[in-house]
């Protein structure tokens, strides 16, 4: 097999990158934009030791599960994999994305259940990230980087985002030239705007604006800064764009001069407005800044934090960690059902964020804690009912695993022996004591079955595996699991 040959293949599965997944000869082709039973002639486009890579030249027969995109530039964009398959059949795709992670890499035998749908698939993301560039002839790019490149594919219509967004973004692609702000050019790394990041509520349809320039923040207050004239053109850009849109409740400037593929830098200051928009979740409601974390899909997010909630409810008055928690989140949407909450994220602008969230929800049975996971974990004697893990694509330590899970033992024992008191006592109105358990929420399959694997090999029990589909058409999957000794 060599690069250019052509061939006709059936496409047999559906890889956990987005890929359909052929064999010739017994070797592994991944093919671009297939889907499984499609029939369709390719062609060779790389060719490893273990597997060769490959794109689709003519469609033979088209698998019964493939359906039209309703996005015109979904084969040049590359954000939703998988919006030409149908939307049913995406959901046993994923499913068995996770099936495959946790048998190939955990060694897991659990079965997963079916995945929740999103509540919406279009429309959904409300959160969009747009590096922004500048053509030869002087036009004003953005939107989505070509796959497997740093072209940027212009975007001006995007049916998975809010209609506010390409509204924005046209705005800025015409009008920056015009305040003598330029887009940014990667190789040279000269140029002013980077991105253009733009959050918006699903509750109230407001969005908050961050424009990410290629500067160094030079004094504490922007906005009263004079004689720096690239400041003082974001000035006036940011508030036209502020005045421009009603919807728009704020307008901010990200500092990034790094040669680097992080979007945003770590100083962030409001131009105009407020520096956040409110999101409602179930009955809590949020504050989601420029560079908090937080979902892109709420209403699919709230069915998790509902699962949550509901698994937590088994136990009476539970205290809970929540760890990696972001804005605390989890902890906040759980507090109601719980004795005591306990957010640890190492993040401190976040956990900022999560003291104005809880002085807005009066809630006053969680405390925070600006600090690592694992660090945390090592200084504490409290014991927890309930551990959530909500960590990132990378998932856990095994040092933040072997803490939890040594928490676990020691409460599991605790439980036992207030268990027999109370039998030897004939107690049978007392509060039935419980082990511990973790609740392990996962954006990465792969991780989450490695930490399964590690939890499982370590005396932990597996008592459920939940996926939720909050990245419609795209091959990414959330997952919920439930862990117990």
């Amino acid at each position: 097999m060599q690069i250019n040959d052509e061939y006709i293949v059936k496409i047999e599965k559906f890889s956990n990158l987005g890929t359909g997944i052929a064999k010739i000869d017994g070797q592994v082709v991944f093919v671009e934009n297939a889907c499984p039973e499609d029939e369709v002639k390719i062609k060779i486009t790389k060719v490893n030791k273990n597997y060769a890579s490959a794109k689709i030249i003519e469609i033979k027969t088209p698998s019964q599960y493939r359906v039209k995109p309703f996005c015109p530039m979904q084969k040049v964009c590359g954000a939703c994999q998988m919006q030409f398959i149908d939307y049913e059949y995406q959901l046993q795709l994923k499913k068995q994305i996770v099936e495959d992670a946790m048998r190939t890499i955990g060694h897991i035998e659990t079965p997963v259940n079916d995945v929740i749908a999103s509540p919406d698939i279009k429309n959904y993301r409300q959160k969009i990230q747009y590096p922004v560039s500048q053509k030869k002839e002087g036009r004003i790019v953005a939107g989505y980087f070509k796959p497997q490149t740093h072209e940027i594919v212009n975007i001006k219509y995007c049916p998975i985002q809010p209609e506010i967004c390409d509204d924005i973004i046209e705005f800025i692609r015409e009008k920056a030239l015009e305040f003598n702000i330029t887009g940014f050019n990667e190789k040279k790394h000269t140029g002013d705007l980077r991105h253009v990041v733009i959050r918006c509520s699903a509750d109230n349809g407001k969005c908050l604006v961050t424009l990410v320039v290629n500067a160094t923040k030079s004094a504490p207050t922007l906005p009263h800064r004079r004689g720096n004239k690239l400041q003082d053109k974001l000035n006036n850009f940011a508030k036209a764009i502020f005045e421009n849109f009603e919807q728009v409740t704020g307008v901010c400037v990200n500092f990034n001069s790094k040669k680097t593929n992080v979007i945003l830098g770590q100083n962030t200051e409001c131009i105009c407005g407020n520096d956040f928009v409110e999101e409602k979740i179930i009955d809590k409601i949020f504050k989601i800044g420029a560079d908090t974390f937080f979902q892109i899909n709420p209403k699919s997010a709230e069915n998790i934090f509902k699962y949550v909630k509901k698994e937590i409810s088994k136990i009476e008055n539970p205290t809970v960690l929540d760890a990696y928690a972001g804005i605390a989140t989890f902890g906040i949407v759980v507090s109601d059902v719980a004795e005591k909450v306990v957010s640890v994220e190492e993040n401190k602008a976040s956990i900022e964020k999560a003291k104005e969230v809880l002085k807005a929800n009066n809630i006053n049975n969680i405390e925070l804690f600006a600090q690592d996971t694992t660090k945390y974990l090592e200084s504490v004697k409290r014991k927890f009912d309930i551990t959530i893990l909500d960590p990132p694509r990378k998932g856990c330590t095994k040092e933040a695993l072997d803490e939890v899970l040594k928490h676990m033992r020691i409460r599991h024992s605790e439980a036992i022996n207030e268990e027999n008191l109370r039998s030897a006592q004939n107690d049978k109105t007392a509060k039935k004591s419980h082990s511990s358990k973790i609740i392990y929420v996962s954006c990465n399959p792969a991780t989450l079955a490695r930490d399964l694997k590690y939890l499982t090999e370590h005396g932990a029990k597996i008592e459920s595996i939940q996926p939720f589909d909050m990245f419609c058409h795209t091959y990414h999957i959330e997952t919920v699991a439930i862990i117990a000794l």
